[in-house]
């Protein structure tokens, strides 16, 4: 009898070790809207090796490329309800939550990715982070897209003369559609997976997006002129439903925040080291390359942008990043 409770206590405490090693083991679901090929899908499978791996296997992660669980503004709902625990997009589709991050994306806010990098890691970066609680949100860190630069099918874009009358799809950023229509382009809100068919068919004829994008989603098949007008520096982010964060151990917490900076870091090394071999692929493909820009005639005429965003949102996070970034 003792010997048969003995076997009962012991499958007892196997049951319960087993229950508690299934209750430790989480599963993150982490989206983000580019190809398998862009450096956004190396940074999540960074991520999901690295945590999975200082986890011991507890935290495993499932990457959804390419736009599977929505578009932009749908991922970020989802992360937000939980139906999606980790999104990367770009920080311009936060500011609807929050207006005043749009000036990170501001034309021309940023002369070099160390000024960039320099805010977004410092201070000011990490106060915006941090208001991404208050959205249900925990802010992991901003990779980059990085700098927007114009395509089109009409010729070389060198003055903001050339601007002029070009069907210009743009994203959401309130402070680029404004730069566009000031710049005489008819500026159109297309979502980036719609943007090929858009170009293919002729509803716009021009762009604007990082280098990474434009080869990633082959955006060099229709169209012909690449112009590295560098016109606004493009930050993502990434962010987690803030209630599974929390859900974590704090170890785990803290691999997730360790992980997620070193992604950052590796991101952004590999979109430096390789923006020169993405260029050279893009006119390996067809495209022209034009490297002849007046960036000082774009600054000087996009200046009421940042009269427009100021006079809305106020100067306290405009004179944040330009103080940081010196």
């Amino acid at each position: 009898m003792k010997a048969h409770l003995k076997t009962l206590g012991l499958a007892a405490l196997l049951t319960v070790g087993m229950a508690a090693t299934s209750f430790a083991e989480v599963t993150l679901k982490f989206a983000h809207a580019a190809p398998e090929t862009d450096l956004q899908q190396d940074l999540a499978v960074f991520f999901q090796k690295e945590v999975a791996a200082r986890t011991n296997g507890e935290v495993k992660v499932q990457i959804f490329p390419q736009g599977q669980l929505g578009n932009d503004a749908a991922m970020i709902d989802g992360a937000r309800s939980g139906i999606i625990d980790i999104v990367m997009v770009g920080l311009n589709n936060f500011s609807g939550l929050m207006p005043e991050s749009a000036a990170f994306t501001l034309p021309f806010m940023f002369p070099t990715r160390e000024a960039a990098y320099s805010v977004l890691d410092g201070d000011v970066g990490k106060g915006v982070l941090a208001k991404f609680e208050e959205h249900g949100l925990k802010g992991l860190g901003y990779p980059e897209n990085g700098y927007r630069n114009m395509t089109n099918n009409r010729g070389p874009i060198r003055t903001p003369e050339d601007v002029k009358g070009l069907q210009m799809r743009v994203n959401n950023s309130k402070a680029l559609n404004d730069m566009f229509s000031l710049l005489g382009a008819n500026p159109q809100q297309i979502p980036v997976a719609e943007l090929y068919t858009a170009l293919e068919t002729g509803v716009v004829d021009s762009q604007d997006h990082p280098i990474g994008i434009t080869l990633s989603f082959k955006f060099y098949e229709v169209q012909k002129y690449l112009s590295l007008t560098q016109h606004a520096y493009a930050p993502l982010a990434v962010a987690m439903n803030l209630n599974k964060f929390n859900g974590l151990s704090e170890d785990q917490q803290k691999t997730v925040l360790d992980v997620a900076a070193e992604a950052v870091t590796m991101q952004r090394q590999l979109s430096i080291a390789k923006e020169d071999e993405m260029i050279a692929a893009l006119e390996d493909a067809g495209m022209q390359v034009n490297r002849d820009v007046d960036g000082a005639a774009f600054q000087a005429q996009v200046k009421p942008v940042w009269d427009a965003f100021i006079a809305e949102n106020g100067d306290g996070l405009v004179n944040a990043i330009l103080a940081a970034s010196k």
